[in-house]
């Protein structure tokens, strides 16, 4: 009997010219994909895939099945979407990354939201700085996330919504006050990775930040401030889960983050995906 992901994979490969451009469709690693053709040859005992230089394309035999494959992905995928319809979704799983503000306040909203509307649901949330997230959605560890950018877009290879503007704030002893003010002062950064955009923001106003501590910690970040040895910047929804109270924080002029819901692959998202993205757009209309 003919393996239904085997012949899902047959199909990738036949509509995508390539076992690269298949593996990203079905969020597969590569090797997998190469592993269940070969698969699915053993099961057929017949060659379905020959190397042309260094890629490969479909023999007779792989396009005749390929053909096959299609219809018959077609009638099931058509069967679930009916059968989906008719009982609600009642089971799933979805893999959730985002960045610790996001999941302090974006995330449990949606996440009651789900559990109240599809509680056969699994939800598996994940913590992870934005670049880490985008990698873990490349490979198929997750299956949405929420990520920041500072220039404009995600990147071009995954599925962007952006959901708010974040504001960038200065945090110090007085209100009020600007980068500028503070090019002699010591700074509280973030790690290397972390710190890029502060050290833009203070170059496109003419000064380059002395830089005395290191931390990622909004908590250390503010107390630091509050002991009088820095002034450092925090993110708006970081404000709105730990503000000191001998603290002052003003917004930073051109200064924000871009905040976007991201999934990678073509759509549509599998159902489970698709019901938690749209939790996730409600939530975020509060910070809008």
């Amino acid at each position: 009997m003919l393996d239904i992901v085997r012949l899902r994979v047959l199909a990738a490969v036949a509509a995508h010219g390539s076992i690269t451009k298949a593996a990203k469709h079905l969020h597969y690693a590569q090797p997998s994909v190469s592993h269940h053709l070969a698969r699915l040859e053993a099961e057929t005992g017949a060659r379905l895939v020959q190397r042309v230089g260094r890629g490969i394309r479909l023999t007779p035999e792989g396009e005749m099945l390929a053909r096959r494959a299609a219809e018959i992905l077609g009638r099931v995928d058509a069967a679930e979407a009916e059968l989906g319809e008719m009982v609600g979704l009642r089971t799933g799983r979805v893999r959730f990354a985002g960045f610790q503000s996001a999941l302090a306040l974006l995330v449990p909203e949606a996440t009651a939201v789900m559990r109240r509307d599809h509680p056969g649901v699994e939800l598996n949330l994940i913590e992870c700085h934005p670049e880490i997230a985008l990698a873990k959605l490349r490979a198929g560890e997750v299956d949405a996330a929420v990520v920041f950018r500072y220039d404009d877009e995600p990147p071009d290879d995954v599925n962007g919504t952006h959901l708010f503007d974040d504001p960038m704030y200065l945090v110090g002893l007085r209100a009020g006050e600007t980068l500028l003010d503070h090019r002699d002062s010591a700074w509280i950064a973030g790690c290397a990775r972390c710190r890029r955009e502060l050290l833009d923001a203070c170059g496109a106003v003419g000064f380059t930040p002395d830089i005395a501590y290191t931390s990622d910690d909004i908590i250390v970040q503010q107390s630091l401030v509050a002991a009088g040895l820095g002034v450092t910047t925090n993110p708006g929804l970081a404000l709105r889960t730990h503000r000191r109270a001998d603290v002052e924080a003003t917004v930073i002029d051109h200064f924000r983050r871009r905040v976007h819901l991201v999934t990678y692959g073509e759509p549509p998202d599998p159902p489970a995906t698709a019901a938690f993205v749209a939790a996730l757009r409600e939530a975020a209309r509060h910070y809008t």
